[in-house]
């Protein structure tokens, strides 16, 4: 056991440096050229954010092994010499909190703040912001740790009469128990008196925790439930609607002499938009003209991209042509996988979280095969089917962020993601990392059973007083199948048809 136990701190160590390595590696390739070689302190925040989003994900798998380290040991104090997860599940889950409620918050602010204001000036403005909101979120916790930070634990009370030590040990389906008269335990025949609620307050850590969880759940329930279903399909989608062949030159001039006229709109729109923020005109309208102007913006560059994979140009004209159509052949592929992957998820949620008793374990069941295949392999599938809920919830933001009016717009592009688009990503990530644990907990409660993510988010989190009817009630977990279903619907009907931009602004001046 103690070499297991080594060799689990060896891989783990391993895994934190790879984890680091993979931050930085999507920075340096993701973050926009005017950023390079400045806002240093935002580009800290995001490679650590991302390692604690990936750390935290990573963690479910590593508790499921280090269970398994003493699984085997003959005396009972073996399991207090594995990895102490509880405390590193806490750990980790206040430095989230941490992350995305003040560092990520102040580090947006500092980076968004006035260009030509000094560098104290700007932490000035955006450490006022942020320790308002930590004010405000101490009150409220102190508050609600207060008043209902408790758990409510619900247990009978079981009580029976003595009997003589017996020569011999005879149980069968009819006498289950110790004794000749007695048919039935104490445990069947106790009445629904006995049942009493059983109340002890939780530790301030746990409740932050819980707190942070319920949060992350409602953006996950919302965003992951669209991801689950747009994240393939708009793969499929986009191979359906791509170029089927190199249009002519007289076609490539018409559709940029288009384009360039619709750029120089929107710079028109722009300039607008600016002169009155100048002004201070920085209404409900405003805003919304903003909102739209982005819109147009992220379908006039996508116009463009698809221009220019319809008409390659350059000496390399041909391999560029040839490398689009396997790119958007892998889409498709990675599609039909995703699709697949979407399925398996929301029938495992059905069988076995909203049918009681669960009609199947699946996917628990699945993987312990698999690690009876390699002792790996089956923690490597549970972690792939981890991330990629989280890959869900960020498709799923991206989409609605394209859709209402009330979201911010923050994508993700390849050598061109600002700084506070990075930073908002970071926070939605590590935010609803905190959900897809959770929620992994309880959708792999057979194969995770017996860990201290179980023990935190399990028994301490479904009975925490005034949330626990969210879980009782599987409030999460149908509105996650319903947003779904709705969202295949949508694709069905409307999905595969491309929205054109509408090209009007509603300007004040």
């Amino acid at each position: 056991m103690g070499d297991f136990n080594l060799a689990l701190v060896i891989v783990a160590i391993v895994v934190c440096v790879i984890v680091f390595i993979s931050s930085i590696y999507l920075l340096v390739n993701y973050q926009h050229p005017d950023d390079a070689n400045q806002a240093y302190f935002p580009k800290f925040v995001v490679v650590f954010g991302l390692s604690i989003a990936m750390i935290s994900i990573l963690m479910l798998p590593a508790d499921v092994a280090n269970r398994h380290a003493c699984r085997h040991a003959i005396y009972n104090g073996a399991c207090n010499l594995t990895l102490p997860m509880k405390e590193l599940w806490l750990a980790i889950y206040i430095v989230d909190a941490i992350l995305v409620f003040f560092v990520i918050p102040f580090a947006m602010f500092f980076y968004e703040g006035d260009q030509d204001k000094s560098l104290g000036k700007r932490i000035k403005s955006a450490l006022i912001w942020v320790v308002t909101t930590a004010v405000v979120c101490a009150l409220v916790l102190g508050i609600l740790y207060g008043v209902i930070g408790k758990v409510d634990f619900s247990v009978r009370h079981l009580a029976s009469a003595t009997t003589s030590f017996p020569t011999s040990w005879q149980f069968s389906n009819n006498q289950p128990c110790i004794g000749n008269t007695a048919r039935q335990c104490s445990a069947f025949t106790a009445n629904v008196t006995s049942e009493k609620t059983w109340t002890m307050r939780t530790t301030f850590p746990e409740y932050i925790v819980a707190l942070a969880t319920i949060v992350g759940s409602v953006l996950f329930t919302i965003f992951g439930g669209v991801g689950i279903a747009c994240l393939p399909l708009g793969l499929i989608t986009a191979f359906i609607r791509r170029p089927k062949a190199v249009i002519t030159r007289s076609q490539y001039i018409k559709e940029a002499t288009e384009l360039g006229k619709k750029a120089r709109e929107l710079k028109k729109a722009a300039d607008e938009l600016h002169q009155e923020e100048r002004g201070g005109a920085k209404g409900r309208k405003w805003r919304k003209n903003v909102k739209a102007v982005e819109k147009e913006l992220l379908q006039l560059e996508e116009d463009v991209n698809l221009l220019e994979e319809a008409y390659p140009q350059g000496e390399k004209a041909e391999t560029a042509w040839a490398f689009t159509v396997l790119g958007y052949l892998a889409k498709f592929i990675l599609g039909i996988l995703g699709l697949i992957v979407s399925i398996a998820w929301v029938a495992h949620i059905i069988i076995y979280l909203l049918v009681d008793p669960p009609l199947s374990p699946f996917l628990n069941e699945v993987f312990i095969k698999l690690d009876d295949v390699w002792g790996l392999l089956g923690t490597a599938a549970f972690a792939f089917f981890c991330f990629y809920l989280l890959l869900a919830v960020i498709a799923g933001a991206m989409m609605l962020g394209l859709k209402l009016v009330f979201i911010t717009i923050h994508p993700m592009k390849w050598g061109a993601t600002l700084m506070n688009s990075f930073l908002f990503n970071v926070g939605l990530i590590l935010l609803c990392s905190i959900s897809v644990i959770q929620f992994c907990a309880t959708a792999f409660g057979y194969y995770a059973q017996a860990t201290a993510a179980q023990e935190i988010f399990g028994h301490t989190l479904q009975s925490l007083r005034g949330i626990k009817y969210l879980y009782k009630y599987n409030v999460f977990q149908i509105g996650f199948v319903i947003l779904a279903g709705l969202t295949f619907l949508y694709y069905i009907a409307f999905g595969w048809r491309r929205k054109k931009p509408s090209g009007r602004f509603q300007l004040s001046t």
